[in-house]
């Protein structure tokens, strides 16, 4: 058994070294102008904070792992295509011939809905989260957030909201294979909610409204990754029939 996985796991790690190169290229171009990155990133925070207040590093060290944080972040956004592309190439060997003529719309979609759930969390959510928790006690305490826990809260949510938002291009994958069908999310939407909360609970700031903000756009996305399962794989009439 483990002879016939020995070529899937060298293929696992030439696509793992392949993603990985591309990332560190780019962590040392992304790293050669890390201001105006990081600039751009402290917007949103930036316009919540008070007339008083500003971005501070507690930490000697701190400013310095911030731009290395930054210039990874960045790098890793700028490679996404690339990391992307080696995902599919891993995939391949188990699909038809005409499905792996589906590379570029899928590295192209992937890419994009990524980069979609990216900018709304930094157009929609952080804004919305910075203002509830910096007005929150403004009036008791001067708020000096640090830039490198900012930068790193920053990151997880943007990334997370990215991942998040490639459920209907997972959907399409699965159903193109047949490992799931319309049927099947359907009868797993109750506990998909259920999910979908857990995750905007751990991935927002800790107010309602952020939560909302991620759960609604996710509930969404579950119905538009139903539909790409009907439309690609739907179930069998027999089995809806049973089911109603």
């Amino acid at each position: 058994m483990f002879e016939d996985l020995k070529p899937h796991i060298a293929d696992l790690r030439k696509r793992l070294v392949i993603s990985s190169l591309t990332v560190i290229a780019m962590f040392f171009v992304c790293f050669s102008f890390y201001e105006p990155i990081l600039t751009w990133m402290m917007v949103p925070v930036e316009a919540a904070l008070p007339a008083n207040s500003q971005m501070v590093a507690v930490e000697i060290q701190e400013t310095f792992f911030t731009a290395l944080k930054v210039a990874f972040f960045a790098g890793f956004i700028v490679s996404l295509p690339v990391i992307f592309w080696q995902l599919w190439l891993f995939l391949a060997p188990g699909l038809y011939d005409h499905e792996k003529k589906l590379v570029v719309p899928f590295v192209f979609f992937a890419t994009l809905m990524f980069l979609m759930g990216a900018s709304f969390a930094y157009y929609v959510v952080v804004p919305v989260g910075f203002n509830f928790l910096i007005a929150f006690g403004s009036a008791v305490v001067t708020v000096l957030p640090s830039i490198g826990a900012y930068v790193g809260f920053f990151t997880k949510l943007l990334i997370g909201f990215g991942i998040s938002f490639e459920l209907p291009v997972i959907t399409f994958f699965l159903a193109k294979i047949g490992i799931v069908d319309d049927k099947m999310l359907k009868d797993f939407f109750k506990y998909a909610i259920v999910f979908i909360f857990i995750i905007a609970a751990l991935l927002t700031p800790p107010d309602v409204i952020s939560q909302l903000l991620m759960a609604a756009p996710l509930t969404l996305l579950y119905g538009v990754s139903i539909y790409i399962a009907k439309v690609f794989n739907p179930a069998p009439k027999e089995e809806e029939e049973e089911e109603e």
